[in-house]
């Protein structure tokens, strides 16, 4: 009977991690648009001009540098709010531009530190909630305080702290919890 007690968390813990559906905080990051960040590499290109179909990577003060326009701000935009910002530099020099934008390659990375089997910096390519990501370091090790985890997020150059408690979420309860990460998160595991 205990064995099987164990296997039904077990199970339950699979679920959670993998079916649940995490959103981030509405004030932190658009529902589902990737935020371009430093380190990304943006394919540009402009219709019939093959002098401007350019691959830019993103600097770490957050812009590009583009033909005819010069530096133009890519971080904390989408692509497509990105490619309109372009677009519109570029009118001066191409009447009706038809640009396209696409993110070739993502560099974002979140670090874990504290009491997981691996604490570092992981890199991301997909959705990725607090729970996944701690299964990326291998999970807690037996000295963590399983519910005094804390996720450091920068917004607008203020730093704010989520509360993560680790046997609630595992539980399927309070999943609000389990954000969905962003560059530059940090986890911390006391």
């Amino acid at each position: 009977m205990l064995r099987n007690n164990h296997g039904l968390r077990l199970v339950l813990f699979f679920v959670v991690i993998f079916f649940s559906s995490p959103q981030a905080f509405a004030s932190d990051v658009p529902e589902n648009k990737y935020i371009i960040g430093a380190g990304d590499i943006l394919d540009v290109s402009v219709w019939k001009n093959d002098a401007l179909t350019k691959l830019v990577t993103v600097l770490p003060d957050g812009y590009v540098s583009f033909p005819l326009v010069g530096e133009v701000k890519a971080a904390g935009k989408t692509a497509s709010e990105f490619k309109k910002n372009l677009e519109e530099k570029l009118i001066q020099f191409i009447p009706q531009p038809s640009l396209s934008v696409i993110i070739s390659r993502i560099n974002m990375k979140i670090y874990i530190i504290g009491k997981v089997e691996n604490p570092g910096m992981y890199s991301l390519n997909e959705n990725t909630n607090v729970l996944q990501a701690l299964t990326m370091a291998s999970g807690l090790n037996p000295f963590a305080k399983r519910n005094e985890i804390k996720i450091l997020r920068k917004v607008d150059d203020v730093t704010k702290i989520y509360e993560f408690m680790y046997d609630d979420v595992s539980a399927g309860s309070n999943l609000e919890q389990n954000i969905v990460m962003v560059r530059g998160d940090v986890i911390v595991v006391p």
